[in-house]
Formats: C-alpha cells, sequence, structure tokens
C-alpha cells in the first residue's frame, strides 16, 4: 500500500522512524532446504549455546535476585514488632515472587519457545480489606510462580557449576598449546605436572570432558526446566477459556453500544426530520387546498421539504454506513480510511502501510476506531490536525494510531463511541489504549490479530 497524505503540516504524532516498515516477501522463490542434517545440527547447537549463555548470566543475577527476595523476607519478619510495618513488607513479598517468576517465565519461553502462560494476577474477589487480604493469600501460594522462582535457582545454581567448568576447560585448551610457549620439559597445574610432550593429550581431553559437561549443564537445564513450566493441559484450557469469555463479552458489549448508537441517532436525529418534512408538505396542502390557494408559499415549503427529505437520506446513508463500510470489503483498509479522510473535517494526514488483507473482523475493528477517534476529534478535541498510522506488526498484529492536537480529555463513557471500539477490539481479540491528557494530545492505538 502507499502512503496517503491528506493534509501537509507538522506530524504531531510518532515520528516514521518509530514504526517499522513491514517486511515484504523475498524476492523470488523460496530455495528447498538441503538435504542432510546441517540445519537440525546448526540449530541444536544454536540452542544450546543459547542456554549455556543463559546459564551464565543467571549465575550473576540469579543469585543477585534470589537474595534480595530472602532479605526482604527476613527483613519483614524482623520488623513485625515494629508498628506492623514488617507486615507491609510480607504482604508486598508474593508481588515481588511474582515479579521474578514473569521474568523467569519470559526468559525460558524465549529460549525454548514452550509457549508459556506466565503466572496469573490475582484480582480481589471482593472489596475491602478482606479482598486484599484474600488476593495476597491466593498469590502468596500461586503453585505457578514458585515453579517459575523454582528455575530460576535451578538456573543459578547450574550457572554457578558452569563458571568453574569453563574455567577449567580454558586451562585444558591452554594446556593443548603449551608445547609452543613451554620453556621446561614440564608444565606445572594445580596439584600436578604435565610433561611437555604430553600436555596436547591432557589438554584435549580436559578441554573435551570441559565441553561435554558444559553441554550437559545445557541439556539438564532443558529438561528440568521444561518439567517446571510447561504448561498443564489445565491451565492452557483455562486461559483459552479466559480469553474466549472475555472476547465473548466484548462482542457482547459492543452490539449492544451499537445498538444504542443506531436508536439514539434514528431517535435524534432522522425520525425529527422526517416528521417535519411531514408537517412541511401538511402545510404546503393547507395552503393549496384553502378558498386562496397560495402557490408560491406552497413551492417554498415544498423545496424545504425536499431539502429536509435530502439531508435525512444523507444522515441515513452516514448511519448505515457506521453499520457497515462496503468500501471495506470491495477495495480494502487502505480505501475505506481515505474515503473517512475525504469526509473528515479536520486536516489528516493518512500513512497506511499494510501488505495484503486481513481479516475482515479485524480490518473492521481497526476501520471502526479509526473513524470514531476522528469523529470525537472534529466535534469534542477542537482538533486542527490529525495523523493517523496504521502499520502491519510482528506477530500477525495489524496495529494503528490516530493522534489529534486538541485539547485532550477524552475518556471512556459507558455507552460511548470509545466504549463501543474498546468492546469491539476486545471482540476481535485485541487491545485499545487511549492516552489523552488535559491539554492534549490525544491518542488512540489499538492493535488486532489479522487473522482474527
Amino acid at each position: 500500500m502507499t502512503t496517503t497524505p491528506t493534509a501537509p503540516g507538522r506530524d504531531p504524532a510518532v515520528p516514521d522512524s518509530s514504526v517499522p516498515p513491514p517486511s515484504g516477501p523475498p524476492d523470488g522463490p523460496a530455495r528447498p532446504a538441503p538435504a542432510g542434517r546441517a540445519r537440525p545440527w546448526a540449530a541444536t547447537a544454536g540452542r544450546t549455546g543459547a542456554a549455556l549463555a543463559h546459564l551464565a548470566v543467571m549465575a550473576v543475577v540469579g543469585p543477585v535476585a534470589l537474595v534480595v527476595l530472602v532479605t526482604w523476607a527476613g527483613v519483614g519478619v524482623g520488623l513485625l514488632p515494629l508498628l506492623g510495618l514488617g507486615a507491609l513488607l510480607l504482604l508486598a513479598l508474593p508481588y515481588g515472587v511474582l515479579a521474578l517468576a514473569r521474568v523467569e517465565t519470559a526468559r525460558v519461553d524465549g529460549l525454548y519457545g514452550l509457549g508459556l502462560v506466565p503466572p496469573p494476577l490475582h484480582r480481589r474477589p471482593r472489596p475491602g480489606l478482606g479482598g486484599v487480604l484474600a488476593a495476597v493469600g491466593r498469590q502468596a501460594v500461586d503453585a505457578t510462580a514458585w515453579r517459575a522462582v523454582a528455575s530460576a535457582a535451578l538456573a543459578s545454581v547450574l550457572g554457578l557449576v558452569l563458571l568453574p567448568l569453563a574455567s577449567a576447560g580454558a586451562s585444558a585448551a591452554a594446556l593443548a598449546f603449551a608445547p609452543l610457549y613451554a620453556r621446561d620439559d614440564v608444565v606445572g597445574l594445580p596439584g600436578v605436572d604435565v610433561p611437555v610432550t604430553w600436555a596436547p593429550l591432557v589438554g584435549a581431553g580436559g578441554l573435551l570432558l570441559a565441553l561435554a559437561g558444559a553441554v550437559g549443564l545445557a541439556l539438564l537445564h532443558g529438561v528440568v526446566t521444561r518439567a517446571l513450566l510447561r504448561s498443564s493441559r489445565e491451565a492452557q484450557l483455562v486461559e483459552q477459556a479466559r480469553a474466549s469469555d472475555t472476547r465473548r463479552a466484548g462482542a457482547v458489549r459492543a452490539a449492544e453500544v451499537e445498538r444504542t448508537r443506531i436508536e439514539r441517532d434514528l431517535h435524534d436525529g432522522v425520525q425529527p426530520r422526517l416528521v417535519s418534512v411531514g408537517m412541511t408538505l401538511g402545510l404546503a396542502e393547507q395552503k393549496l387546498a384553502g378558498p386562496e390557494p397560495d402557490a408560491d408559499a406552497a413551492r417554498a415549503l415544498v423545496a424545504e421539504a425536499r431539502t429536509s427529505t435530502k439531508a435525512a437520506i444523507t444522515e441515513l446513508r452516514q448511519l448505515a454506513r457506521g453499520v457497515h463500510a462496503s468500501v471495506l470489503d470491495d477495495r480494502g483498509l487502505d480505501a475505506a480510511l481515505s474515503a473517512v479522510v475525504a469526509r473528515s473535517v479536520v486536516p489528516v494526514e493518512l500513512d497506511v502501510r499494510v501488505d495484503g488483507r486481513c481479516g475482515r473482523t479485524a480490518e473492521a475493528a481497526v476501520y471502526f476506531a479509526v473513524s470514531e477517534a476522528l469523529t470525537n476529534a472534529a466535534k469534542h478535541a477542537r482538533a486542527s490536525r490529525c495523523r493517523v498510522v496504521v502499520r502491519h506488526r510482528d506477530g500477525g498484529l495489524l496495529w494503528a494510531r490516530v493522534e489529534d492536537d486538541g485539547v485532550g480529555g477524552a475518556a471512556v463513557l459507558p455507552g460511548g463511541g470509545l466504549d463501543g471500539v474498546g468492546h469491539r477490539v476486545a471482540a476481535a481479540g485485541g487491545t485499545c489504549r487511549l492516552d489523552s491528557p488535559r491539554g492534549g494530545p490525544t491518542a488512540l492505538e489499538v492493535s488486532v490479530p489479522c487473522a482474527s
């Protein structure tokens, strides 16, 4: 797609450099992978090397994090008699455990690609102090978080074993080349002297043993970590059910908001105008049916009724366009947004760079989000300029950002347009974020999976 600027001016939004351009398909047909096991072996070696790098980092970072948690708990217990300050520290401790658990889950998931579900943040089941204590208690006994902490502790221990093993491997490698630099007939090692003639053999053997030990540590880390953190089938089903419930609730709420909007527009807009048309035609009929017909007055009333009828038809078209945008199906998101921008009373700079078509639901969610944001910018924000950016992002996401230079202060009100946008995006499996401080600017960002 091409960039379609509709109005010049300063760019009030994030600069283009912050939005990576979509990656297109490679030039030419894809080449088949060569026969043999070169690629699997390379992938395995790369994964093993990455695991060893993780263990080396965890040897430094892991003990620090674990010591912080243990110290946190100890200080909390020690300060219990002091005005309850220790109780506050102990109440916050489960959330420190949760933070470490989420970092560890993200680390393992990035290393092995297991599709892990991060440990949940338990909400208050009820208001008040009792609800807070119940939430803290559930967080404190969450098994998923503690398994992640155990994984971090294991990685730290294996990393501490890896460091001296790496040092021994480096010494063995140096010993293998001892004939090149040794000045005596023997090479001294801690606790033993090795003849120079035997040094290459002993060094090579020690290096192989060190490499074998390092690979063993990496494999052990992978096996035990998978056993600790791999999400159970039940947890995956619970997460899928929660996401499905969220999408269903968003779809129901979006339909309710849309129905309310249609009823309000018909009741407050088209219906009074049609009633006015009927009354005007009735007056024109009276002007013609009286004892002294006034053709000029009747003609003026008919012209007024015709004008009101055209306005009612326009409102009905806009209402139908708000329900279903046919151009979106026919010509795609770029053309549909160009039509929205062309009707906007506020100058808009449109920048759409999408590669191909997304799902109908995803495109519709982004289309209506942009339309609502531009409508709010014209009606409420008193904006003089807007910018719309639409991109394909990694992970199959359709991302859009609408920013205006208005007065800000926008809020999501129940039954309002932004409320409908949020629920429509949630129904499509996406996320919506509104940033509108007092004084502006206002920015609305939506991200929707293309496969939705």
